[in-house]
């Protein structure tokens, strides 16, 4: 009796996981945001199951009035030479740089946030690339702010195809579990 006892409760408990918790799994991240420049921020990431997009919410401030300013994943969560040493565009599949919306494009290119008439930022999105679990994960890389607009892959070659033309980086910061 006691056999089938501990079975049924560790049954249960595992059911209770995968349908409401999917233990192991992060569900919600942040990154504050700092640099170089004046741009400082908090962006939260948020996912509700392993395969689910990624709901992005925050906060930037500090940017041009008016202004679209491309946003990236990159590839390492490394600050020992400021936004500098994070690396190139988080790009596991070796594709070329292109919208959120575009089949080719990296894991980490999230486009362009656009800023009010106070160079403000209220950035609420999904993305169904970027995963805050497995393969395209973001957890522990950085998110970095730059300093021109995201040509989105579709302006002037070479730098089109690798960076979007966005120019330097304006603010960053490693994202971690929230």
């Amino acid at each position: 009796m006691q056999k089938l006892f501990t079975f049924v409760v560790l049954l249960c408990a595992a059911l209770f996981c995968s349908a409401n918790n999917e233990m192991g799994i992060i569900h919600k991240a942040v990154v504050v945001l700092k640099g170089p420049s004046n741009v400082t921020g908090v962006v939260t990431f948020e996912q509700t199951w392993r395969h689910s997009s990624v709901c992005i919410k925050g906060t930037i401030k500090g940017l041009d009035p008016n202004a679209k300013r491309g946003v990236h994943v990159h590839q390492f969560g490394n600050a020992t030479d400021g936004c500098a040493s994070s690396g190139l565009h988080f790009n596991p599949y070796n594709k070329n740089h292109g919208a959120p919306w575009d089949k080719e494009r990296h894991v980490g290119d999230l486009g362009n946030i656009e800023s009010d008439a106070s160079g403000v930022v209220h950035w609420d999105t999904e993305d169904n690339v970027i995963s805050l679990n497995g393969p395209n994960s973001i957890i522990g890389r950085t998110l970095v702010i730059h300093v021109a607009t995201d040509d989105l892959g579709k302006g002037n070659p070479p730098d089109t195809f690798t960076t979007g033309n966005a120019g330097a980086r304006a603010a960053c910061g490693i994202i971690g579990i929230a």
